[in-house]
């Protein structure tokens, strides 16, 4: 089997990808990616998820190595054609909303992709996710987990292959992170969740990709065996150790984060 063919296994692969700004955020990244498969991309503030990310939706270019998708190598030529097929849901959905109501929102990506049954599927697509109700308000005067919504109905309506989510819950109360969670659990479309938040990551996702504060990957493996991994979970700066008071009683133990 040659090159090419051991690449198609993989709808993605990252092959020693490195990337900065000022300074390398990215380094040595090597990660490969199966159709439907579900990921988790854990790390804490400032580990690279998000750059990551960028790169998986080809919205930057690594500075040094190669993105393969579907066994082509990803230029700024291809990049346009991975439009329909990758969709990113970024940390703050605000950033992301810019139409005067929640149909145009959603129908927004539709006529972009040269849909006809546009309104067909807004309404579909909003009756699913609840925020029918609000398709002729302003989304900016919705709750944070509304938006999100939102906006990743107008990501899902044009049913793009893979899903990129950066942090989704972070803007969410517990109903909606409940909500999102069984939404992970249903959905048939390969995802890669960046977060830290390892509860939701365990629910969710049986795969781990751990990042440290030195933007490499230090853990690629089994989510069940990461969570019993207290010498990467630490590295990564996942958990955390301090005191606790329990009346006269005093002790320390780990915590996640969430």
């Amino acid at each position: 089997m040659d090159n090419g063919e051991c690449k198609m296994e993989n709808i993605i692969e990252l092959e020693n990808v490195e990337f900065f700004y000022d300074e390398k955020v990215l380094d040595n990244i090597n990660l490969k990616i199966k159709k439907n498969e579900k990921i988790s991309l854990l790390g804490c503030n400032g580990s690279g998820k998000s750059t990551l990310l960028r790169i998986l939706a080809a919205l930057y270019f690594p500075k040094k190595g190669d993105y393969f998708f579907e066994g082509k190598k990803v230029n700024k030529k291809l990049s346009k054609q991975l439009r329909k097929k990758i969709g990113i849901l970024f940390q703050n959905p605000d950033s992301m909303i810019f139409n005067p109501t929640v149909f145009d929102e959603i129908s927004f990506s539709l006529k972009e992709f040269g849909f006809e049954d546009i309104e067909e599927r807004v309404v579909n697509i909003s009756k699913e996710f609840g925020i029918e109700k609000y398709l002729k308000k302003s989304p900016i005067n919705l709750s944070g987990g509304e938006k999100q919504k939102v906006m990743l109905a107008s990501i899902l309506a044009y049913e793009p292959e893979i899903l990129l989510l950066d942090e989704p819950t972070t803007a969410m109360d517990p109903k909606t992170t409940g909500w999102f969670i069984d939404f992970l659990l249903e959905i048939d479309k390969t995802v890669v969740l960046a977060t830290h938040d390892l509860s939701v990551a365990y629910e969710t996702t049986e795969r781990a990709v751990v990042m440290n504060e030195g933007h490499k990957i230090i853990y690629d493996g089994d989510m069940e065996e990461l969570m019993k991994d207290l010498d990467v979970l630490l590295k990564a700066n996942l958990i955390h150790k301090h005191k606790h008071k329990h009346k006269n009683f005093a002790h320390s133990h780990y915590h996640l984060h969430f």
